[in-house]
């Protein structure tokens, strides 16, 4: 009929949602599965597998140059860190006064000759001296010089942030500057031993390997020098993600020096060779008593072998 629409076998057409017919091919042998499968291949042509691996490479590429950086960011952070504490450790060590240069160079001598004596006066003498021989040798040579030292026992309760504990050093109290308030100066014997780690990294053992032995020092250099290490030992022990005890942390090693609960003065040591107890008798405690309560009687003294 003229005029009529010519209809579309459904295999040849697809309705659309405005209800248009699309023609979407000629041949009658293709079916509706074929035209799904079409669609699908052509959008695999549009984005092919190379392009879509492409574009996932280059996104793990970006990561990983953003994991690059943040590592060269910690690196130079970590370096930067280490760096300023070596340079505050070396000024604040530097730093002196001539108070504590002159107490240092009577402690540098007492040190030198109680070694070469390499004598011990306590009742149960120890080869090449103790700390508390040292400490009475250090305390009375600096008194002989003048200055008003003492041996100092400082001990403290737990608490929730730091355990108790205890220390023993010398001291020096000078108020010769009337116009400035009274100083006081630390002697530590083992001072870098107070600081070092078993398990400290290379960074941290640096740091503490440029300690002195002996610290000769006022109260504010040794606190700048306490929070240094303190510092630094926290930063080792996150590098190392490792737990910080709480005896390595700043409030426990500022009591040691600090909390001072008795400061005595030190007798001067006998000399060599002399014992602070009696002599000892070279004859029986009987013969003693009999001599003593009958002095007429001619006794002989009887040598204990």
């Amino acid at each position: 009929m003229a005029g009529a629409t010519a209809r579309t076998p459904m295999g040849h057409r697809i309705l659309t949602c405005h209800s248009h017919e699309i023609e979407l091919f000629q041949d009658p042998a293709m079916s509706l599965s074929d035209t799904v499968f079409g669609f699908l291949e052509q959008e695999w042509e549009d984005h092919p597998p190379d392009s879509f691996e492409a574009d996932h490479v280059y996104g793990e590429d970006e990561c990983q140059d953003e994991e690059r950086e943040n590592s060269v960011m910690n690196t130079e952070d970590k370096n930067n860190f280490w760096e300023t504490q070596h340079q505050l450790l070396q000024a604040t060590l530097r730093r002196t006064s001539s108070l504590e240069t002159r107490i240092r160079n009577v402690t540098k001598k007492a040190v030198k000759e109680s070694e070469m004596r390499n004598m011990c006066s306590c009742r149960r003498p120890v080869t090449g001296g103790c700390r508390n021989c040292m400490m009475r040798e250090i305390c009375d040579r600096l008194q002989s010089e003048g200055f008003n030292s003492a041996i100092c026992k400082s001990k403290w309760r737990s608490s929730p942030d730091i355990p108790s504990g205890e220390h023993t050093f010398v001291d020096v109290l000078d108020d010769s500057n009337p116009s400035k308030r009274e100083a006081r100066v630390i002697v530590e014997l083992n001072f870098r031993g107070e600081f070092e780690m078993a398990r400290a990294s290379e960074e941290y053992n640096g740091l503490v390997y440029k300690l002195p032995e002996v610290f000769i020092g006022k109260v504010d250099r040794l606190l700048a020098l306490i929070k240094i290490l303190c510092t630094a030992a926290k930063k080792c022990m996150k590098e190392k993600k490792m737990h910080m005890g709480p005896w390595r942390k700043n409030g426990y090693m500022e009591a040691k020096w600090l909390r001072v609960s008795e400061r005595s003065v030190s007798s001067r040591p006998l000399s060599a060779g002399l014992s602070s107890r009696p002599p000892r008798p070279r004859a029986s405690m009987l013969t003693i008593v009999l001599s003593e309560n009958l002095p007429k009687l001619h006794c002989t003294a009887v040598k204990v072998l």
